[in-house]
């Protein structure tokens, strides 16, 4: 079974955003596997809590890297 973890720092993305990871990830596994990859294809998007994630050996914030947060409402 085909599956991809992708983990994101929390409130990045919008619903919208993520619906399209999971199916541009789909049609990657179905183009590289064939059409049988399809009904087998497991994407998880997983959010991070923020201050949870780092590179390099330091724990990063959104406010760190100066990114702002979309909002879930106008795409739920």
């Amino acid at each position: 079974m085909p599956f991809a973890n992708f983990k994101v720092p929390e409130r990045t993305l919008t619903p919208k955003q993520k619906e399209q990871i999971v199916t541009r990830t789909t049609e990657l596994y179905v183009e590289i596997c064939g059409e049988r990859a399809r009904n087998n294809t497991m994407i998880l998007v997983e959010e991070v809590t923020d201050g949870g994630w780092g590179i390099s050996g330091n724990v990063l914030t959104l406010a760190m890297l100066g990114e702002a947060t979309p909002t879930h409402t106008s795409d739920a």
